[in-house]
Parts: C-alpha cells; structure tokens; sequence
C-alpha cells in the first residue's frame, strides 16, 4: 500500500495526472471516500493525463460520463445514487469492469464492499471480473485530514 499526503486540490489532480499518463487499456480505478474528499479532483487529473480536454464533473444524475479525445478513452461512473451492488449490476454497468479504456469508479464501496476498499487485497477484488487474468485495479481510499489535507491510499498492482 501507497499513502500519500495532498496539501491542496491541484496535489491530488497531479497524482491523478500520473497515473493518466501511465494508465493501460483495461485500468478501473476504484474510489472511496467521503463527500468532499476528492475523488473528482482525482478524476480531472487522470483525465488530464490521458490527455482529455472535455470539462470532467461528476455524473452523479447520470451514473457515467465517457470522455473521448485522449489517447484513451475515460469513463467516469458515479455510484453514489445506488446502494447495492444489485442495483449496480442491474444499472449495466459490469462492462466498466474491463473498459476499452480507463474506468474510474466514485463511491466503489458500493460495488465491491466497504471493508474490500479500505483493506483491499487485489486476489479479493479480482475475483470479481469475468477474466481476471485482465483485472488491472488500482484501489483508492481518499479521507480528509483537514480543509486542504488529505490521505491518499492505493495500491497499484503495477508496483
């Protein structure tokens, strides 16, 4: 596991920034953290990074926004409105799992379990996808330290 310090907004984009740069098709980046804390900070940075120039919010009303125009494409889900992973699977959305692009998921809790993303091991998670010899994870836990701080917790299976 990874933890990163971010003393301001455009600290977490710059990791976000990094890792759209870096990112493979097949990458889901699972988010987790409260309201305010960063997530679509993130989101814009990786967006930025696969070099998106489309304006990124959250698509909260409307569970995915797909970005083109970088040298991957970007899909952006929101979880937030739906409680279980019932409704998630039911909404269609298991082909975000292995994306012809970049999928970032925020509130993934929601899908892969509370105590999965906050403690994640990769095994656990890749148990669910289809093929899981393709599951490219990066797990994140994003929690406010204070008005501008915030810890920043992944694990990259690439490392």
């Amino acid at each position: 596991m990874a933890t990163l310090i971010s003393h301001s907004p455009a600290e977490t984009e710059s990791l976000g920034e990094r890792w759209g740069r870096e990112a493979k098709p097949g990458l889901v980046i699972g988010l987790s953290g409260d309201l305010g804390a960063g997530k679509t900070q993130l989101v814009k940075g990786i967006a930025r990074g696969l070099g998106v120039t489309a304006r990124v919010h959250s698509p909260t009303f409307t569970l995915v926004n797909e970005f083109g125009g970088g040298r991957l494409k970007l899909f952006h889900l929101d979880l937030y409105r739906l409680e279980t992973r019932e409704q998630i699977i039911g909404a269609g959305l298991e082909e975000y799992l292995q994306p012809e692009g970049v999928a970032v998921i925020e509130w993934a809790e929601r899908w892969f379990g509370e105590e999965k993303t906050k403690h994640s091991t990769l095994n656990i998670q890749r148990s669910t996808f289809k093929d899981s010899s393709k599951a490219n994870v990066i797990l994140v836990q994003i929690e406010v330290l204070n008005e501008m701080e915030r810890r920043i917790t992944y694990e990259d299976p690439g490392a």
